[in-house]
């Protein structure tokens, strides 16, 4: 009878793996995507964060500040471009378009973009929360 005994718990796993295999891919898949959309989610908003920051310092040099907020831009762009969830990349592909549409020629544009940047970042940031949740 031992044999019989050591055969029915790898009879057990393997029937296990199995059902887990057929059934729970598809699970799997969802919470994975869902894990992804999240991970999407705090990298936008981190990416605005990041950049109001880069931008609050360079109000003394406005070639540097057009170019953080073009980097900005093409961060949130490539978070858009792989996101899956339609709602993300609409609000990350919107304040990307946004922030390249700053024009930084003098120090004047320069202060006016960073109180623009600063005011609006809240905005974007509750944007990109929605369309998350």
């Amino acid at each position: 009878m031992r044999p019989l005994t050591r055969r029915i718990p790898a009879l057990a796993a393997s029937t296990l793996a199995a059902v887990l295999i057929t059934t729970g891919c598809s699970e799997f898949q969802e919470v994975s995507q869902g894990i992804d959309q999240a991970q999407q989610c705090v990298q936008a908003a981190g990416i605005v964060t990041e950049t109001v920051s880069k931008v609050s310092g360079l109000l003394n040099d406005p070639a540097a500040m057009e170019k953080a907020l073009n980097d900005g831009a093409a961060k949130l762009g490539d978070v858009a471009d792989k996101a899956a969830d339609t709602s993300l990349r609409d609000a990350a592909e919107g304040i990307s378009k946004t922030l390249e549409g700053f024009t930084v020629d003098d120090a004047n544009s320069a202060v006016d973009a960073a109180q623009k940047v600063a005011a609006d970042s809240v905005k974007w940031v509750e944007q990109l929360t929605n369309a998350c949740g």
